[in-house]
C-alpha cells in the first residue's frame, strides 16, 4: 500500500499552498478588522477577483465535469486541495463551481440553473433544515401541495448557508405525506423572485446562516429536481460529501494551528524557560499532532473510496466525527498555549475556536455520526476489521 501522492497532487498541493500563502494569507488581518466592525470578511466582488486569479492558475470549477469547462479533479485532488484552503480562515472556494445535485437538472433547468450557478452569475443555497428536523432530515414538514401545473409550497427552512445570498434555492418539501422520506419529499429550484423571504440569523461565529420563510409560494412543476419523490435520496447525497470535506479543511486549520502553537512555545519565556521545555505544553503538541495525522488518513480513505465508486458513508462518518472532534481539541490547546493573547481578537485563534464549534453539528451531528456507525455495525451493515478487496 502506496500512501505517497503523485507527481500531480504534489503539485497541486504546492500551487495551492502558494496560493493561500501569497493571495489569501495577507488578507487575514483585513478580514478579522470587517468582521469585528460587523461586516463580511471579504465583499461577493473581492472573492470574485480572487477566484479569478485562481483561474489563471488553472483552479476553476475543481469538481465540475469538462463538458462545463471545470477541471474534474475528482474526491482525491478535492481533499487535497481543502487541506490546504483550511489553512486560513479567509472566506475563499475556487469559482467555477455547482452543488453536486445540480447536475440532476434537466436541460430546460441547466440553462437556467446549473450553467450561471458554474459561471458564477447566480448562488445557489441548499434547503433541507427546518427547526423540528435538522439531524433527522427524514422528520422534514414543509409542504408542496399540487395545483394545476404548480406547486404550492409552505414552511421554513432554518440555519441555510447563503440562504441570505441566494437567488434560488434547492427546496425539499413533502409532496407524499404517506411515502415521508421514503418516496414522498421532492427537491425543487425556487427562485427568490418566486416569494420566500430570508432572515438572517446571528451565530457565535462567522457564518451567518439564514432562516427561509415560505408563505404560499407558487413553483411550476418544471422546476422539480431530479424526480418527483425522489428527494430525500438527493438531499443525503449533498450531505454525504460534505462529511468528509469539514474534516479535510479541519485538518490544514489544524495544522496551521500547530505551527503557530509551537512557535510560540519556542519563544514564550516563563520563569527563566521558554514554556516549549515545560512537560505540559509538550504533550498537548504531542497530543495534536497524533490526533492531526489520524484524521489525515481517515479523510484520505474516505476520498479515496468516494473516488473508486465504494461506497464511503460509514467511513466518512468516521472521518466526520473524529476530524471535526480534533480540530475542536487543537484549538482548544493552542489557545491554551497562547494563554490571554491566544482569547484576544489580535490573533485569530479565538475566530477559529468560534467557527470550528459548528462543525460538531452541521452536515450531521456527532450524535447522528455515532448512530450512523454503530447502527452500521450493529446491523453488520460494516465488519469489524473487515478486509477491503
Amino acid at each position: 500500500m502506496d500512501f505517497t501522492l503523485n507527481d500531480e497532487q504534489k503539485m497541486v498541493q504546492r500551487t495551492i499552498r502558494d496560493f493561500v500563502k501569497k493571495e489569501l494569507m495577507p488578507l487575514e488581518q483585513q478580514v478579522l478588522k470587517n468582521e469585528r466592525e460587523g461586516n463580511p470578511g471579504l465583499t461577493h466582488e473581492e472573492v470574485r477577483a480572487l477566484q479569478e486569479k485562481a483561474k489563471n492558475l488553472g483552479f476553476w470549477g475543481i469538481n465540475t465535469p469538462e463538458e462545463y469547462g471545470g477541471a474534474n479533479l475528482g474526491p482525491m485532488m478535492t481533499a487535497i486541495i481543502q487541506m490546504e484552503l483550511g489553512r486560513t480562515f479567509v472566506p475563499f472556494q475556487f469559482g467555477g463551481s455547482a452543488d453536486n445535485i445540480l447536475y440532476y437538472c434537466n436541460e430546460a433547468q441547466k440553462q437556467r440553473y446549473l450553467l450561471p450557478v458554474i459561471n458564477g452569475d447566480r448562488r445557489s443555497c441548499f434547503a433541507l433544515t427546518e427547526p423540528g428536523a435538522g439531524s433527522d432530515a427524514a422528520n422534514i414538514r414543509m409542504s408542496a401541495v399540487r395545483d394545476g401545473d404548480e406547486y404550492v409550497l409552505n414552511g421554513e427552512k432554518i440555519f441555510i448557508t447563503n440562504g441570505n445570498e441566494a437567488d434560488f434555492a434547492m427546496v425539499f418539501a413533502v409532496t407524499d405525506k404517506e411515502k415521508g422520506a421514503r418516496g414522498g419529499v421532492t427537491c425543487f429550484l425556487v427562485d427568490r423572485d418566486m416569494g420566500w423571504r430570508s432572515e438572517y440569523i446571528h451565530t457565535m461565529g462567522e457564518w451567518g446562516p439564514a432562516s427561509l420563510v415560505f408563505e404560499n409560494v407558487r413553483v411550476p412543476k418544471e422546476n422539480i429536481l431530479g424526480e418527483l419523490g425522489g428527494g430525500f435520496n438527493l438531499g443525503m447525497q449533498w450531505i454525504g460529501q460534505g462529511r468528509w470535506m469539514i474534516p479535510a479543511r479541519g485538518l490544514g486549520a489544524a495544522e496551521r494551528l500547530l505551527q503557530m502553537a509551537i512557535d510560540h512555545a519556542k519563544s514564550r519565556v516563563t520563569f527563566g524557560k521558554p514554556i516549549a521545555e515545560r512537560q505540559a505544553i509538550q504533550w498537548m503538541i504531542a497530543d495534536s499532532a497524533v490526533e492531526i495525522e489520524a484524521t489525515r488518513w481517515l479523510v484520505l480513505k474516505a476520498a479515496w473510496m468516494s473516488e473508486e465508486g465504494i461506497d464511503n458513508r460509514h467511513d466518512a462518518s468516521i472521518a466526520k466525527l473524529y476530524g471535526a472532534n480534533m480540530a475542536n481539541r487543537v484549538v482548544d490547546r493552542v489557545l491554551q498555549i497562547h494563554g490571554g493573547m491566544g482569547y484576544t481578537k489580535e490573533l485569530p485563534i479565538e475566530r477559529w475556536y468560534r467557527e470550528m464549534r459548528v462543525w460538531r453539528i452541521f452536515e450531521g451531528t456527532d450524535e447522528i455520526q455515532r448512530y450512523i456507525i454503530s447502527r452500521n455495525l450493529l446491523k453488520g451493515h460494516v465488519k469489524v476489521g473487515e478486509l477491503m478487496e
